[in-house]
């Protein structure tokens, strides 16, 4: 079996450290990008099995890529989280991605999350993955 790769794309060091540490325990093998620019050009090349997605980047937003990657069909099988304070704009991407993270993250977010990975982990071993959440708030 192989091991499944993971994408964050964070601007936020220790944020990107937290999701860092859930994924790997997760068993997954983690990059993580800084900012929407580099993530759009690793993600010209490369096709993770789950993309954890700050909706605000630097230098290309989060959202934009979000919807221009999801039209790709290489990604059809990508899990997508994605993370936002903007509680609004995390609505109107609902229906974009897997799930959506709202900033602050909570303790009780991270360890759902982490319960989640490990159904991710399950649909990449044997097949189609179940909606994860709607959306979680703090």
């Amino acid at each position: 079996m192989k091991t499944p790769r993971a994408l964050i794309v964070e601007d936020v060091p220790d944020l990107a450290q937290i999701f860092t540490l859930a994924l790997t325990a997760a068993g997954f093998r983690t990059t993580s990008l800084a900012d929407g620019a580099t993530a759009k050009h690793y993600l010209a090349t490369e096709t993770p099995d789950l993309i954890v997605l700050d909706v605000h980047l630097p230098f290309y937003k989060g959202d934009r890529l979000l919807e221009e990657i999801r039209k790709l069909p290489r990604f059809e099988h990508t899990v997508f989280i994605v993370v936002t304070a903007d509680t609004r704009r995390g609505e109107e991407l609902h229906n974009q991605a897997d799930l959506v993270l709202h900033k602050p993250i909570s303790f009780t977010q991270l360890r759902d999350l982490s319960k989640r990975l490990t159904a991710v982990m399950t649909h990449l071993q044997t097949g189609p993955l179940p909606k994860l959440v709607d959306s979680e708030r703090p």
